[in-house]
């Protein structure tokens, strides 16, 4: 594997690990979300996950033993470019989903699907410290010089809300509001070893449409997570991550709904590089809540990244 080669295949490595984080999961472990990347470089993705979850409801909704399998499909795309003399970049990402939530209403078994779109996620993220913006030669001479290095970064992730949704249903796939969510990266490489950090607080506004005309309001959640990530050959590599989430309580027509979030997460992951251009990820998601009401959910993940 030639210079050129080496350099395509760590940004697949880099890349393919961020398009699976956007299907909108409550707690996102996504590594590799401050890398240094050339600028100019585009990247095409799409992934699908298979999710499994137990639900736990407020007793008063009459749900119980509530399960549910979700598809998940989502194509991404992601360029970089200067900023003001930093590195910066753009993710957009769209989803599509088949869900089935099943367990007992009221003491009697009920079932329900839902299929659509599910909300548009857009990522900007520019680098601070660590990651001068290089392009072609400049960045390859760059990168292979360079053996230990920490990036720290910037970053503001937003949740439209494009994805289907019936405001006389409690369940849907969109959440028909924004979510904004500022976000603080620190990264460090050191030989075949590279670490991250990650934290970040999501702003939600109104749902004034949720479950027959009523207003939601949810209160600030706070995320943090962290990645350990060995690489065996450019593109070849192994993660182990972890992240947890507090916070976030909701209120129906100002009414406190005592639904404070708590979970902790882990994922695994491995990345194959197929050529210099194409990478294959798989990744295994578990979530666990810590509170009465949420869910335990296991996820697999698979997707392909492409980069010209």
């Amino acid at each position: 594997m030639n210079h050129v080669e080496k350099t395509r295949a760590h940004l697949l490595y880099v890349v393919s690990g961020l398009l699976l984080s956007s299907t909108a999961l409550a707690l996102e472990i996504a590594p590799r979300q401050w890398s240094h990347l050339p600028l100019g470089v585009n990247f095409a993705g799409f992934g699908y996950a298979y999710t499994e979850a137990d639900i736990g409801f407020d007793p008063v909704l009459q749900l119980e033993n509530v399960q549910m399998e979700k598809h998940t499909w989502v194509g991404k795309y992601v360029r970089t470019f200067e900023l003001l003399k930093t590195s910066a970049r753009i993710d957009i990402a769209q989803g599509y989903q088949k869900a089935r939530w099943y367990g007992l209403l009221a003491g009697l078994p009920a079932e329900t699907e839902r299929e659509g779109l599910s909300d548009t996620f857009v990522r900007f993220a520019v680098n601070l410290y660590g990651a001068p913006p290089l392009a072609g030669k400049e960045y390859r001479s760059y990168r292979s010089g360079k053996s230990i290095d920490t990036v720290v970064g910037l970053g503001l992730a937003v949740r439209l809300p494009t994805g289907n949704y019936l405001e006389e249903k409690l369940l849907n796939l969109g959440d028909n509001r924004f979510t904004f969510r500022p976000q603080l990266g620190f990264s460090h490489r050191r030989g075949n070893w590279s670490a991250e950090l990650t934290a970040e607080a999501a702003f939600y506004t109104e749902n004034d449409e949720f479950y027959g005309n009523n207003k939601l309001e949810q209160d600030p959640l706070v995320m943090a997570y962290g990645h350990l990530v060995y690489t065996l050959r450019p593109g070849l590599w192994l993660s182990a991550s972890a992240g947890v989430d507090y916070g976030g309580q909701n209120t129906i027509d100002g009414v406190d709904s005592n639904d404070r979030k708590n979970n902790i997460g882990w994922k695994l992951s491995a990345a194959y590089p197929i050529n210099s251009r194409l990478g294959l990820k798989l990744s295994y998601l578990v979530l666990q809540t810590q509170e009465s009401t949420g869910s335990d959910s296991n996820s697999l993940l698979a997707s392909l990244t492409y980069m010209w």
